[in-house]
C-alpha cells in the first residue's frame, strides 16, 4: 500500500556538502546536525545563501575541489603530502609557485587523461556494427549447397 503523500528524499550533511562541493566542517552547525532534504538540497544550489557563496569562493575547499582547481588527481595530492583543505588563497600561493610536484602531476594527469580519450574513441569504434554474414551459397533451385569436403592428399 503507498501512503497519500510521499515522504521527502532526505540525505546526511555529508552527502549535501558533497553534492554542494564544500567542506562540511566549515559549514554552519545548522547544516552538520540535520538531514538535508532533496528540495532544500535544491533551494540551496539554486539561491546559495551568504555562508555557501564565501565558502565555494575563500574555502576551505574539500580535495576534490582543490585537486580540480590545480588540475591534478586526488591522489596527485596526497603524493605532494596535501591532506587537508586548502583556502583560495592557499592554492592560488600554489599555483603561482608552481612547484617541480605540481607540474609533474599535471603532466601526469594530462597523459592519463588523453590515454583515457584514446581508450574510449578505441570501444566506440569497436561497437560498431560488424558486416551482416554472408548468405549461404544456394543451387539454381534455392537449395543450400553444402560445402564441398576437403580431403587431405
Amino acid at each position: 500500500m503507498t501512503s497519500p503523500h510521499k515522504t521527502p528524499q532526505t540525505m546526511k550533511p555529508a552527502t549535501a556538502a558533497k553534492k554542494l562541493g564544500v567542506y562540511l566542517e566549515a559549514t554552519p552547525a545548522e547544516f552538520q546536525d540535520g538531514l538535508i532534504t532533496r528540495d532544500e538540497l535544491n533551494a540551496l544550489q539554486a539561491d546559495p545563501p551568504g555562508w555557501l557563496r564565501d565558502l565555494r569562493r575563500d574555502g576551505p575547499h574539500p580535495r576534490t575541489v582543490v585537486a580540480a582547481k590545480l588540475r591534478v588527481s586526488i591522489g596527485g595530492l596526497t603524493r605532494a603530502g596535501f591532506a587537508d583543505p586548502l583556502t583560495t588563497e592557499q592554492i592560488e600561493a600554489i599555483k603561482a609557485e608552481n612547484p617541480e610536484w605540481l607540474q609533474q602531476e599535471r603532466t601526469t594527469q594530462a597523459e592519463f587523461r588523453k590515454e583515457s580519450e584514446r581508450v574510449k574513441t578505441q570501444a566506440a569504434a569497436d561497437k560498431q556494427p560488424k558486416p551482416a554474414p554472408k548468405p549461404p551459397r544456394t543451387d539454381k533451385a534455392g537449395n543450400i549447397r553444402k560445402p564441398a569436403s576437403r580431403r587431405s592428399r
